[in-house]
């Protein structure tokens, strides 16, 4: 682990060159934002979640370029100023299809690259889905309540 202190502007930054790679299908560019085991979580309904390593990030934000055109906008960041961590307000478009998608989404960041992404959609709930979570996230294992208070 780097001994290296990161600001809010540094990872603000890293979360927009992560965008910018993400709208340019850019490989490597991808891969640099990421620490190589990050892990992308998403809610249900998706095939193949989440996504484990920055190369499986990578190549999947590059099919969704080349396969739904899809471009993203940051809408909001907050920067946490103690803490390696951020959260995002964010616009999917999928121009193929013209659609859109919004949602928000929680980094974590471990030696200045994206270590977590934990998403969440601005959705219609799954109804079939008897808690609407992450899948694959460890909500016990990271204290989350798993029941009505």
């Amino acid at each position: 682990m780097s001994t290296t202190t990161y600001t809010p502007d540094y990872y603000d930054a890293l979360i927009r060159r992560y965008f910018d790679a993400c709208n340019a299908a850019d490989y490597q560019a991808l891969v640099d934002c990421f620490t190589p085991d990050a892990v992308h979580y998403f809610p249900s309904g998706l095939p193949e979640v989440p996504w484990v390593s920055a190369d499986t990030i990578a190549r999947k934000w590059q099919w969704c370029v080349e396969t739904l055109g899809s471009q993203w906008t940051i809408e909001r960041i907050i920067v946490s100023h103690n803490k390696p961590e951020a959260m995002i307000e964010w616009t999917h478009w999928k121009n193929k299809s013209g659609t859109a998608l919004r949602g928000a989404e929680w980094y974590d960041f471990e030696d200045g690259k994206i270590k977590e992404i934990r998403a969440y959609y601005a959705s219609p709930a799954d109804k079939g889905t008897p808690i609407n979570e992450l899948v694959g996230f460890d909500y016990a294992g990271r204290g989350y309540h798993l029941k009505s208070v």
